[in-house]
Protein backbone atom coordinates (compact mmCIF):
# COMPACT_ATOMS: atom_id res chain seq x y z
CA UNK A 1 0.00 0.00 0.00
CA UNK A 2 2.72 2.52 0.99
CA UNK A 3 4.13 1.29 -2.26
CA UNK A 4 1.65 2.27 -4.11
CA UNK A 5 1.42 5.83 -2.84
CA UNK A 6 5.09 6.65 -3.46
CA UNK A 7 3.96 5.41 -7.34
CA UNK A 8 1.25 7.68 -7.51
CA UNK A 9 3.99 10.39 -6.40
CA UNK A 10 6.54 9.87 -8.57
CA UNK A 11 4.27 9.95 -11.74
CA UNK A 12 2.02 12.61 -10.22
CA UNK A 13 -1.01 10.32 -10.40
CA UNK A 14 -2.97 12.08 -8.38
CA UNK A 15 -6.57 11.54 -10.11
CA UNK A 16 -9.45 10.53 -7.61
CA UNK A 17 -9.84 7.22 -9.47
CA UNK A 18 -6.59 6.11 -7.88
CA UNK A 19 -7.34 7.30 -4.62
CA UNK A 20 -10.48 6.29 -4.55
CA UNK A 21 -9.09 2.66 -5.45
CA UNK A 22 -6.69 2.92 -3.40
CA UNK A 23 -8.75 3.57 -0.25
CA UNK A 24 -11.07 0.60 -0.88
CA UNK A 25 -7.97 -1.75 -1.15
CA UNK A 26 -6.64 -0.23 1.59
CA UNK A 27 -10.05 -0.62 4.15
CA UNK A 28 -10.79 -4.36 2.99
CA UNK A 29 -6.98 -5.25 4.00
CA UNK A 30 -7.07 -3.32 7.52
CA UNK A 31 -10.96 -4.91 8.19
CA UNK A 32 -9.58 -8.09 7.44
CA UNK A 33 -6.90 -7.38 10.01
CA UNK A 34 -8.63 -5.96 12.52
CA UNK A 35 -11.06 -8.94 12.61
CA UNK A 36 -7.71 -11.24 13.14
CA UNK A 37 -6.37 -9.60 15.63
CA UNK A 38 -9.37 -9.02 17.65
CA UNK A 39 -10.15 -12.81 17.40
CA UNK A 40 -6.66 -13.36 18.68
CA UNK A 41 -6.76 -10.87 21.41
CA UNK A 42 -10.41 -12.26 22.77
CA UNK A 43 -9.73 -15.73 22.18
CA UNK A 44 -5.60 -16.11 23.73
CA UNK A 45 -5.40 -12.98 26.49
CA UNK A 46 -8.15 -11.25 27.31
CA UNK A 47 -10.93 -12.40 29.91
CA UNK A 48 -14.25 -10.88 30.50
CA UNK A 49 -14.70 -7.85 32.41
CA UNK A 50 -15.39 -8.14 36.31
CA UNK A 51 -17.87 -5.69 37.24
CA UNK A 52 -16.52 -2.95 39.38
CA UNK A 53 -19.13 -2.24 42.52
CA UNK A 54 -18.88 1.58 43.12
CA UNK A 55 -17.95 1.05 46.58
CA UNK A 56 -14.69 -0.90 45.52
CA UNK A 57 -13.97 2.36 43.20
CA UNK A 58 -14.81 5.03 45.77
CA UNK A 59 -12.44 2.84 48.35
CA UNK A 60 -9.61 2.86 45.43
CA UNK A 61 -8.97 -0.69 46.05
CA UNK A 62 -9.47 -0.48 42.06
CA UNK A 63 -8.84 1.96 39.45
CA UNK A 64 -10.97 4.65 38.77
CA UNK A 65 -10.39 4.73 34.91
CA UNK A 66 -8.94 1.96 33.25
CA UNK A 67 -5.79 1.44 30.98
CA UNK A 68 -6.35 2.16 27.34
CA UNK A 69 -7.35 -0.82 25.65
CA UNK A 70 -4.62 -2.05 23.12
CA UNK A 71 -7.82 -2.62 20.53
CA UNK A 72 -8.58 0.69 21.08
CA UNK A 73 -5.34 1.90 20.02
CA UNK A 74 -5.57 -0.05 16.72
CA UNK A 75 -8.73 1.46 15.90
CA UNK A 76 -7.17 4.61 16.45
CA UNK A 77 -5.05 4.07 13.59
CA UNK A 78 -7.71 2.51 11.05
CA UNK A 79 -9.38 5.75 12.07
CA UNK A 80 -6.44 6.97 10.82
CA UNK A 81 -6.69 5.57 7.63
CA UNK A 82 -10.90 6.57 6.69
CA UNK A 83 -9.78 10.42 6.92
CA UNK A 84 -10.81 12.11 3.77
CA UNK A 85 -7.96 12.41 1.06
CA UNK A 86 -6.97 15.37 -0.83
CA UNK A 87 -6.40 15.35 -4.42
CA UNK A 88 -3.13 17.11 -4.62
CA UNK A 89 0.48 16.03 -3.93
CA UNK A 90 0.28 17.33 -0.19
CA UNK A 91 -3.13 15.36 0.21
CA UNK A 92 -1.38 12.32 -1.12
CA UNK A 93 1.98 12.56 1.15
CA UNK A 94 -0.50 13.35 4.36
CA UNK A 95 -2.41 9.71 3.05
CA UNK A 96 0.87 8.22 3.28
CA UNK A 97 1.93 9.48 6.45
CA UNK A 98 -1.11 7.31 8.21
CA UNK A 99 -0.35 4.70 6.17
CA UNK A 100 2.60 4.58 7.59
CA UNK A 101 1.60 5.12 11.27
CA UNK A 102 -0.84 2.71 11.09
CA UNK A 103 0.99 -0.10 9.35
CA UNK A 104 3.62 0.19 12.29
CA UNK A 105 0.80 -0.06 15.10
CA UNK A 106 -0.51 -3.20 13.13
CA UNK A 107 2.51 -4.55 13.12
CA UNK A 108 3.30 -3.81 16.53
CA UNK A 109 0.13 -5.12 17.58
CA UNK A 110 0.93 -8.05 16.02
CA UNK A 111 3.85 -8.88 17.37
CA UNK A 112 2.24 -8.26 20.82
CA UNK A 113 -0.39 -10.71 19.90
CA UNK A 114 1.90 -13.23 18.84
CA UNK A 115 4.13 -13.11 22.23
CA UNK A 116 0.54 -12.85 24.50
CA UNK A 117 -0.84 -15.57 22.70
CA UNK A 118 2.34 -17.65 23.09
CA UNK A 119 2.76 -16.60 26.47
CA UNK A 120 -0.86 -17.57 27.64
CA UNK A 121 -0.65 -20.79 26.20
CA UNK A 122 2.33 -21.32 27.68
CA UNK A 123 0.76 -20.16 31.39
CA UNK A 124 -2.35 -22.20 30.66
CA UNK A 125 0.16 -25.20 30.12
CA UNK A 126 2.49 -24.60 33.39
CA UNK A 127 -0.38 -24.08 35.22
CA UNK A 128 -2.10 -27.35 34.50
CA UNK A 129 2.13 -29.54 35.52
CA UNK A 130 2.37 -30.03 39.11
CA UNK A 131 5.24 -28.49 40.71
CA UNK A 132 7.89 -30.91 42.12
CA UNK A 133 11.50 -30.06 43.13
CA UNK A 134 14.68 -32.06 42.90
CA UNK A 135 17.68 -30.99 45.08
CA UNK A 136 21.45 -32.89 44.23
CA UNK A 137 24.34 -32.17 46.08
CA UNK A 138 26.73 -34.63 43.77
CA UNK A 139 28.21 -31.77 40.88
CA UNK A 140 29.23 -34.96 38.62
CA UNK A 141 27.94 -36.99 35.86
CA UNK A 142 26.44 -39.43 38.38
CA UNK A 143 23.69 -36.80 38.16
CA UNK A 144 23.30 -36.90 34.70
CA UNK A 145 20.18 -38.55 34.72
CA UNK A 146 18.54 -35.59 36.12
CA UNK A 147 20.20 -33.38 33.87
CA UNK A 148 18.93 -35.59 30.59
CA UNK A 149 15.16 -36.01 32.28
CA UNK A 150 14.37 -32.14 32.42
CA UNK A 151 16.43 -30.96 29.21
CA UNK A 152 14.56 -33.48 27.73
CA UNK A 153 11.27 -32.83 28.88
CA UNK A 154 9.89 -35.83 30.64
CA UNK A 155 8.99 -34.79 33.28
CA UNK A 156 6.56 -32.21 31.59
CA UNK A 157 5.33 -35.89 29.59
CA UNK A 158 4.48 -37.07 32.61
CA UNK A 159 2.54 -33.51 34.20
CA UNK A 160 5.25 -32.43 36.17
CA UNK A 161 6.96 -28.98 36.14
CA UNK A 162 10.45 -29.94 37.44
CA UNK A 163 12.87 -27.71 39.68
CA UNK A 164 16.61 -29.26 39.62
CA UNK A 165 18.48 -27.83 42.43
CA UNK A 166 22.13 -28.32 43.48
CA UNK A 167 22.86 -27.64 47.02
CA UNK A 168 25.80 -27.37 48.61
CA UNK A 169 26.28 -30.58 50.71
CA UNK A 170 23.93 -33.33 51.78
CA UNK A 171 23.10 -31.51 54.66
CA UNK A 172 21.50 -28.53 53.39
CA UNK A 173 19.27 -31.32 50.68
CA UNK A 174 18.15 -33.13 53.69
CA UNK A 175 16.75 -29.67 55.45
CA UNK A 176 15.13 -29.21 52.46
CA UNK A 177 13.27 -32.66 52.27
CA UNK A 178 12.38 -32.24 55.99
CA UNK A 179 10.91 -28.45 55.46
CA UNK A 180 8.98 -29.64 52.54
CA UNK A 181 10.51 -27.61 50.20
CA UNK A 182 12.14 -30.34 48.09
CA UNK A 183 9.72 -33.82 47.53
CA UNK A 184 12.85 -35.63 45.90
CA UNK A 185 16.51 -35.97 46.89
CA UNK A 186 18.91 -37.53 44.07
CA UNK A 187 21.71 -38.93 46.78
CA UNK A 188 23.95 -41.76 47.73
CA UNK A 189 23.59 -43.88 50.67
CA UNK A 190 25.42 -41.51 52.88
CA UNK A 191 26.41 -40.24 56.55
CA UNK A 192 24.10 -37.37 55.37
CA UNK A 193 20.67 -39.18 54.20
CA UNK A 194 21.34 -41.97 56.41
CA UNK A 195 21.60 -39.89 59.78
CA UNK A 196 18.69 -38.22 58.26
CA UNK A 197 16.64 -41.64 59.20
CA UNK A 198 18.60 -42.26 62.40
CA UNK A 199 17.49 -38.76 63.62
CA UNK A 200 13.89 -39.32 63.12
CA UNK A 201 13.10 -38.62 59.46
CA UNK A 202 10.78 -40.59 57.69
CA UNK A 203 12.96 -40.66 54.60
CA UNK A 204 13.76 -43.57 52.04
CA UNK A 205 14.86 -44.66 48.72
CA UNK A 206 12.36 -45.31 46.69
CA UNK A 207 14.50 -46.01 43.69
CA UNK A 208 18.31 -46.67 42.48
CA UNK A 209 20.17 -45.69 39.42
CA UNK A 210 23.36 -46.94 40.24
CA UNK A 211 23.83 -49.56 42.93
CA UNK A 212 27.83 -50.00 43.41
CA UNK A 213 30.33 -47.44 43.98
CA UNK A 214 32.52 -45.60 41.38
CA UNK A 215 34.46 -43.23 40.53
CA UNK A 216 38.32 -42.91 40.22
CA UNK A 217 40.39 -42.67 43.53
CA UNK A 218 42.96 -40.01 42.01
CA UNK A 219 46.39 -39.69 43.42
CA UNK A 220 49.87 -37.36 43.09
CA UNK A 221 52.76 -38.78 41.79
CA UNK A 222 53.95 -39.17 45.75
CA UNK A 223 51.77 -42.20 46.57
CA UNK A 224 51.82 -45.22 44.27
CA UNK A 225 49.96 -48.00 45.95
CA UNK A 226 47.29 -47.83 48.67
CA UNK A 227 49.57 -48.54 51.23
CA UNK A 228 51.48 -44.66 50.73
CA UNK A 229 47.54 -43.44 51.51
CA UNK A 230 48.83 -43.60 55.34
CA UNK A 231 49.78 -39.80 56.91
CA UNK A 232 48.25 -38.16 53.60
CA UNK A 233 45.17 -35.97 53.19
CA UNK A 234 42.39 -36.67 51.17
CA UNK A 235 39.88 -33.74 49.73
CA UNK A 236 35.86 -33.86 50.35
CA UNK A 237 32.75 -32.35 50.16
CA UNK A 238 31.69 -32.37 53.78
CA UNK A 239 31.96 -34.95 56.33
CA UNK A 240 29.40 -37.61 56.17
CA UNK A 241 28.80 -37.08 52.58
CA UNK A 242 29.16 -38.77 49.84
CA UNK A 243 32.43 -37.68 48.42
CA UNK A 244 33.56 -38.67 51.96
CA UNK A 245 31.57 -42.01 51.93
CA UNK A 246 32.80 -43.06 48.97
CA UNK A 247 36.34 -42.61 50.20
CA UNK A 248 35.69 -44.17 53.31
CA UNK A 249 34.27 -47.61 51.49
CA UNK A 250 37.53 -47.56 49.28
CA UNK A 251 39.96 -46.90 52.14
CA UNK A 252 37.96 -49.86 54.18
CA UNK A 253 38.40 -52.04 50.67
CA UNK A 254 42.20 -51.26 51.34
CA UNK A 255 42.53 -52.26 54.77
CA UNK A 256 42.89 -48.50 55.58
CA UNK A 257 41.57 -47.36 58.79
CA UNK A 258 41.69 -43.09 58.90
CA UNK A 259 42.26 -42.61 62.72
CA UNK A 260 45.06 -45.65 63.24
CA UNK A 261 46.67 -44.44 59.62
CA UNK A 262 46.66 -40.83 60.18
CA UNK A 263 45.15 -40.09 57.61
CA UNK A 264 43.47 -36.78 57.44
CA UNK A 265 40.28 -35.15 55.74
CA UNK A 266 40.19 -31.44 54.29
CA UNK A 267 36.54 -30.02 52.96
CA UNK A 268 37.40 -28.48 50.26
CA UNK A 269 33.63 -27.93 48.59
CA UNK A 270 32.12 -30.04 45.09
CA UNK A 271 33.92 -32.13 42.82
CA UNK A 272 34.87 -28.98 40.87
CA UNK A 273 36.82 -27.45 43.60
CA UNK A 274 38.08 -30.86 45.01
CA UNK A 275 39.59 -31.43 41.36
CA UNK A 276 41.26 -27.86 41.42
CA UNK A 277 42.70 -28.65 45.43
CA UNK A 278 44.36 -31.94 44.19
CA UNK A 279 46.03 -29.93 41.10
CA UNK A 280 47.06 -26.75 43.42
CA UNK A 281 48.34 -29.28 45.78
CA UNK A 282 46.13 -29.02 48.95
CA UNK A 283 45.52 -32.13 49.07
CA UNK A 284 47.20 -35.63 48.10
CA UNK A 285 44.32 -37.19 46.97
CA UNK A 286 41.22 -37.74 46.35
CA UNK A 287 38.03 -39.51 45.16
CA UNK A 288 36.61 -37.72 41.84
CA UNK A 289 33.66 -38.94 39.50
CA UNK A 290 35.12 -39.93 35.84
CA UNK A 291 34.83 -36.31 34.29
CA UNK A 292 36.92 -34.09 36.74
CA UNK A 293 39.04 -37.20 36.60
CA UNK A 294 40.24 -36.24 33.51
CA UNK A 295 40.55 -32.81 34.23
CA UNK A 296 43.13 -34.08 36.95
CA UNK A 297 44.51 -36.33 35.03
CA UNK A 298 46.02 -33.85 32.58
CA UNK A 299 47.65 -32.17 34.57
CA UNK A 300 49.83 -35.37 35.50
CA UNK A 301 47.73 -37.18 38.33
CA UNK A 302 47.13 -40.81 38.16
CA UNK A 303 44.20 -43.02 39.22
CA UNK A 304 45.12 -45.54 42.09
CA UNK A 305 41.95 -47.44 41.49
CA UNK A 306 38.63 -47.40 39.14
CA UNK A 307 36.26 -48.30 42.14
CA UNK A 308 33.97 -49.65 39.48
CA UNK A 309 36.26 -52.40 38.72
CA UNK A 310 36.61 -53.03 42.78
CA UNK A 311 32.95 -54.29 42.59
CA UNK A 312 32.09 -52.76 46.30
CA UNK A 313 28.21 -52.97 46.54
CA UNK A 314 27.05 -49.48 47.51
CA UNK A 315 23.65 -47.23 46.43
CA UNK A 316 26.15 -45.44 44.67
CA UNK A 317 22.86 -43.16 42.92
CA UNK A 318 19.34 -42.64 44.86
CA UNK A 319 16.18 -41.40 44.88
CA UNK A 320 14.85 -40.50 48.32
CA UNK A 321 11.67 -38.73 49.38
CA UNK A 322 9.59 -38.75 52.73
CA UNK A 323 7.15 -41.97 53.42
CA UNK A 324 4.22 -39.05 54.03
CA UNK A 325 4.78 -37.74 50.57
CA UNK A 326 4.56 -40.90 49.13
CA UNK A 327 1.35 -41.88 51.35
CA UNK A 328 -0.46 -38.43 50.42
CA UNK A 329 0.80 -38.29 46.66
CA UNK A 330 1.73 -41.79 45.32
CA UNK A 331 0.67 -40.61 41.69
CA UNK A 332 3.28 -37.82 41.59
CA UNK A 333 5.94 -40.37 42.57
CA UNK A 334 4.89 -42.80 39.67
CA UNK A 335 5.61 -39.53 37.50
CA UNK A 336 8.53 -38.41 38.61
CA UNK A 337 9.99 -42.62 38.53
CA UNK A 338 8.72 -43.08 35.01
CA UNK A 339 10.40 -39.70 34.02
CA UNK A 340 13.25 -41.09 35.65
CA UNK A 341 13.54 -44.97 34.13
CA UNK A 342 12.85 -42.96 30.62
CA UNK A 343 15.69 -40.56 31.27
CA UNK A 344 18.16 -43.94 32.07
CA UNK A 345 16.85 -45.12 28.98
CA UNK A 346 17.53 -42.43 27.01
CA UNK A 347 21.14 -41.98 28.35
CA UNK A 348 22.19 -45.73 27.68
CA UNK A 349 20.35 -45.33 24.03
CA UNK A 350 23.89 -45.16 21.76
CA UNK A 351 22.09 -43.08 19.09
CA UNK A 352 21.98 -40.24 21.59
CA UNK A 353 25.23 -40.32 22.58
CA UNK A 354 26.06 -36.40 21.49
CA UNK A 355 22.81 -35.49 22.59
CA UNK A 356 23.63 -36.53 26.85
CA UNK A 357 27.35 -35.62 26.25
CA UNK A 358 26.22 -31.60 25.37
CA UNK A 359 23.40 -32.18 28.23
CA UNK A 360 26.33 -32.96 30.54
CA UNK A 361 28.65 -29.70 29.22
CA UNK A 362 26.39 -27.87 29.60
CA UNK A 363 25.13 -28.88 33.18
CA UNK A 364 28.76 -29.25 34.77
CA UNK A 365 30.01 -25.89 32.82
CA UNK A 366 32.48 -27.42 30.93
CA UNK A 367 34.60 -25.90 28.20
CA UNK A 368 34.69 -28.62 25.81
CA UNK A 369 32.22 -31.64 24.77
CA UNK A 370 35.38 -33.95 24.81
CA UNK A 371 35.70 -33.26 28.51
CA UNK A 372 32.54 -34.77 29.27
CA UNK A 373 32.72 -37.77 27.19
CA UNK A 374 34.69 -40.04 30.19
CA UNK A 375 31.80 -39.26 32.37
CA UNK A 376 29.62 -40.37 29.87
CA UNK A 377 31.08 -43.80 28.83
CA UNK A 378 31.44 -44.93 32.25
CA UNK A 379 28.22 -43.69 33.20
CA UNK A 380 26.16 -45.59 30.61
CA UNK A 381 26.71 -48.89 31.94
CA UNK A 382 26.87 -48.57 35.53
CA UNK A 383 23.23 -46.78 35.38
CA UNK A 384 20.72 -49.50 36.29
CA UNK A 385 17.43 -49.85 33.71
CA UNK A 386 15.60 -51.63 36.56
CA UNK A 387 15.98 -48.68 38.80
CA UNK A 388 15.37 -50.47 41.99
CA UNK A 389 17.20 -49.31 45.53
CA UNK A 390 19.82 -51.84 46.66
CA UNK A 391 19.99 -53.15 50.30
CA UNK A 392 22.87 -54.61 50.50
CA UNK A 393 24.63 -51.62 49.25
CA UNK A 394 22.79 -49.85 51.81
CA UNK A 395 23.78 -52.33 54.59
CA UNK A 396 27.38 -51.66 53.70
CA UNK A 397 27.15 -48.28 53.92
CA UNK A 398 25.74 -48.85 57.36
CA UNK A 399 28.52 -50.73 58.61
CA UNK A 400 30.92 -48.30 57.45
CA UNK A 401 29.12 -45.47 59.62
CA UNK A 402 28.66 -47.65 62.47
CA UNK A 403 32.59 -47.36 62.88
CA UNK A 404 32.32 -43.59 63.52
CA UNK A 405 28.86 -43.38 64.78
CA UNK A 406 27.03 -45.67 67.12
CA UNK A 407 23.53 -44.08 66.19
CA UNK A 408 24.11 -46.26 63.01
CA UNK A 409 24.25 -49.34 64.01
CA UNK A 410 20.66 -49.22 65.19
CA UNK A 411 19.75 -48.93 61.34
CA UNK A 412 18.31 -51.61 59.24
CA UNK A 413 18.94 -51.65 55.45
CA UNK A 414 15.45 -53.12 54.86
CA UNK A 415 13.88 -50.06 56.72
CA UNK A 416 15.36 -47.77 54.50
CA UNK A 417 14.24 -48.62 51.35
CA UNK A 418 10.38 -48.35 49.78
CA UNK A 419 9.59 -50.29 46.66
CA UNK A 420 6.07 -49.74 46.63
CA UNK A 421 6.54 -47.75 43.63
CA UNK A 422 9.30 -49.28 41.75
CA UNK A 423 7.17 -52.72 42.23
CA UNK A 424 4.39 -51.22 40.17
CA UNK A 425 6.56 -49.47 37.28
CA UNK A 426 7.91 -52.98 36.69
CA UNK A 427 4.68 -54.90 36.87
CA UNK A 428 3.41 -52.35 34.10
CA UNK A 429 7.00 -52.91 32.14
CA UNK A 430 8.26 -49.74 32.29
CA UNK A 431 11.69 -51.22 33.03
CA UNK A 432 12.03 -53.18 29.82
Amino acid sequence: MVAACDRALQRHEFGQGFLRAEGERLMRSTRLFVSFVSLALIRHYFEPAKAMSPSAVGNGTLPRRPPRHPLRVMFRAVGACEQPVRSDAHGLRSHRLRLLRALRSFVGLSLVVAVLACGASNVAAAAQLQKIVFVFAGFNERSGFIFVAKDMHFFEEQGLDAQIVQVRNGQVAVSAVAANEAQFYAVSATGASLGAVAGGLDVAFIGGIVNKLDGDFVVSSKIVSPADIKGKTLGVQSIGGGVWTFTMLALDHWGLVPERDKIQFRVLGDQSVIAQGLISGLVDAAYLGYTFSQVAQRQGFRVLADLAKLNIPYQGVGIMARRSFLDQSPDIAERALKAIAKSVAYFQEPSNRQSVIGILTKWLRLTRPEEALAGYEAMRPLYSRRIFPTVEGIRNTVRILSRVDAKFSKLKAEDLVDERIVRKLEREGIFK
